[in-house]
């Protein structure tokens, strides 16, 4: 794991100079790769890399590497966990190669030397985010892995072309200017997240997953005033895809597994070599453990395959309604893992509040951002590599909306849209206060459930979506949305480019037209993965030095997932059915089934209490007004109903808050 950077001048800068800003652009990134820096350069491109030395931990896995036909050099971050096997492959193919070292970065350019870029990105198997110059042709190629866990940004700046794993890097560089992106803006505000390919910075955007980005370098053009999709062209440049979900769920349904045993069994055996290949290394090793499914199926895997037991860490907490660590000490005991738990307290979770605009380099506001990154920090006292659970919900079907929504949709499709949007008028013209007072009526329907807690702001809720919605695809969105008008809180928003689609929009393919939960789950995988839970993982870990792997993301296995009916994944309103019957050959029942909690904090509370100060700080009108980006007005609205314990805003002025703090941050 790696942090890379560079650029493309054009403007003939001296080498010496380029060198410079080089090392500077490396530096920046030094959190994710302690081990190592080195900047190539060569009339007027400019390759940095910094290393987080993994495999091969010698001097013949620095970088930039150039191939041994000297026409290619490269820049990599990540894993490619087949590399032995390419190199086999290679082997076979032209006997006697001498090869210099046993890093899997030697292995790839090999593969690239001999195959050619695209043949082989889909022969391996991994998490990446390159960049290679081609010496011969003069080009510049950048590639992301198939499901986004590595970042790589680019874009134009002044008399360059620029990219790196972090938008810091980019900044680093001399020509850039920093203005915002208000349709990127309003997307954070409503997704809590910038999805791809935008970035929060003005023509910097993120390469999407699964694609690969050439550039002639021969050739100066003017930047383009929009990202480019795949398979797109401006210029010389062009933006394609060599992998898609989409296309995997296609392929899937023409050869579906209808027999569930024979889909267990190519299902439990997939996720056993997906583990086993993630658990190359030659530093120590572990993996997170919260007791739930997916992590508690990976280490079970991972315990079955090792020679001695393996490290787990999990966070627990001094609230008990958030602390999840009995039930990881249950599973990692039943395991026979070496487990270390970690006890937080409120302290210790709301000291990272001020490190957060600096760790997630562009506005982000999931906020379980927080404790991710204490695991990572935990973690990282032992080991250099942490193999994590993420990915299950969105591969096998565990979110709740893909249980609850269709069956919502259900009972509201019979009434006609007009008559929706009357119904919810109807609940919002009930005050919040007499809803509540209805809710504690409950109480004496519902013993010992002390009724509905904050039933009108539940209600209110529903009647903004009931008078949205138009078909269960309109749900999904409203769904997954916490801002639905980013056009009034963001100054200036309608006159950006904010009808930019981005892969929410892309079509999708026929084979899901009849499943909603099919649908949801292709874009979830799309969309929220990439640019919430990935980024999520990734900053939060290499933030400080620690890689991170996810084996329920081998592009084998999730291809084999859309192999099995949707009955092997949601099945009544339990999701991950499959996933479940392999771990309970591994663990009892008995400590997995419990209500799915999450990375949950209580920011909603603290917002009322510790945090109010800082909050208020932010939110100040006057600073707001004066900062010019968002409109004080909506935002102070739903902060003094926050406030009052009425209403339940906290995703909404999370994003806001996380926003304004990482806008001070830039001063």
């Amino acid at each position: 794991m790696c942090g890379l950077a560079g650029f493309l001048d054009f403007e003939g800068t001296d080498t010496a100079v380029c060198r410079r800003v080089g090392l500077a652009m490396a530096d920046s990134l030094a959190h994710r790769g302690p081990d190592a820096e080195g900047v190539w350069v060569e009339d007027g491109i400019c390759l940095a890399h910094r290393r987080l030395a993994i495999l091969d931990l010698s001097e013949a896995g620095q970088q930039p590497m150039t191939s041994a036909c000297g026409r290619y050099v490269i820049v990599f971050n990540g894993e490619i966990y087949n590399h032995q096997q390419l190199r086999n492959e290679l082997d076979a193919e032209r006997p006697g190669y001498n090869w210099r070292g046993h890093s899997d970065t030697e292995t790839l350019l090999a593969c690239i030397a001999h195959w050619g870029l695209e043949p082989a990105l889909k022969r391996s198997i991994g998490m990446f985010a390159l960049a290679l110059w081609d010496r011969r042709y003069r080009s510049l190629s950048l590639a992301r892995d198939r499901f986004g866990e590595k970042p790589l940004y680019y874009g134009w700046i002044r008399g360059a072309f620029v990219f790196g794993s972090e938008l810091k890097a980019i900044k680093a560089h001399p020509g850039f200017e920093m203005q915002i992106c208000r349709a990127a803006l309003a997307r954070l505000l409503q997704y809590t997240y910038v999805p791809a390919p935008f970035s929060i910075w003005r023509g910097i955007y993120k390469l999407e997953p699964g694609c690969t980005l050439i550039l002639n370098g021969s050739v100066s053009a003017s930047p383009p005033g929009a990202p480019l999709r795949p398979g797109m062209r401006f210029g010389n440049m062009a933006v394609d895809r060599y992998w898609s979900v989409a296309q995997a769920a296609a392929v899937g349904a023409r050869g579906m597994i209808l027999d569930e045993a024979e889909g267990l069994r190519r299902l439990e055996s997939a996720l056993m070599l997906s583990v086993r290949r993630q658990m190359l290394s030659d530093v120590p090793l572990g993996a997170f453990l919260s007791g739930g499914v997916d992590s508690s199926t990976v280490v079970a895997m991972m315990q079955q395959q090792a020679s001695a037991p393996v490290q787990t860490f999990t966070v627990g907490y001094e609230d008990a309604g958030y602390n999840e660590a009995p039930h990881a000490r249950a599973v990692a005991r039943h395991l026979g893992t070496n487990h270390t738990e970690v006890v937080v307290t409120d302290f210790d979770a709301k000291a990272v509040i001020p490190d957060l605009p600096q760790l997630y380099d562009e506005p982000f506001a999931d906020s379980s951002q927080i404790p991710t990154h204490l695991i990572c920090r935990a973690a990282r006292s032992s080991v250099t590599v942490a193999l994590s659970g993420d990915a299950g919900d969105e591969i096998f079907g565990g979110y709740n909306r893909y249980f609850w929504g269709p069956r919502v949709w259900n009972r509201l499709a019979w009434l006609p849209f007009p008559v929706r949007k009357i119904l919810g008028a109807g609940f919002t013209s009930i005050p919040i206060g007499c809803w509540d007072r209805l809710g504690k009526d409950f109480a004496g329907l519902l013993p010992g459930q002390g009724g509905i807690a904050h039933l009108g702001d539940k209600a209110h809720k529903l009647a903004a979506r009931l008078s949205r919605i138009q078909n269960i695809d309109d749900l999904y969105r409203s769904l997954i949305t916490e801002w639905s008008d980013p056009a009034t809180l963001v100054c200036g928003f309608e006159d950006c480019s904010s009808d930019q689609e981005g892969p929410l929009d892309d079509p999708l393919p026929g084979c899901v037209s009849d499943s909603s939960q099919a649908r949801m789950m292709l874009r979830d995988t799309v969309t929220y993965l990439p640019d919430d839970i990935l980024c999520k993982v990734d900053r939060a870990a290499m933030g400080v030095g620690l890689e991170t792997r996810v084996p329920l993301l081998d592009h084998n296995l999730a291809e084999l997932a859309w192999r099995l009916p949707m009955s092997m994944k949601i099945r009544g309103n339990e999701g991950k059915w499959a996933l479940r019957q392999i771990l309970y050959r591994h663990v009892p029942r008995e400590l997995i089934e419990r209500p799915k909690a999450g990375f949950a904090l209580p920011v909603g509370k603290w917002l009322r209490g510790p945090l109010r100060d800082w909050a208020e700080t932010l939110l100040d009108p006057s600073r707001m007004k004066a900062e010019g980006h968002l409109n004080p007005e909506p935002v102070q609205r739903i902060w003094n109903e926050h406030l009052s314990g009425r209403r339940e805003w906290t995703p909404r002025l999370w994003s806001v808050l996380m926003f304004q703090a990482w806008l001070e941050a830039q001063r």
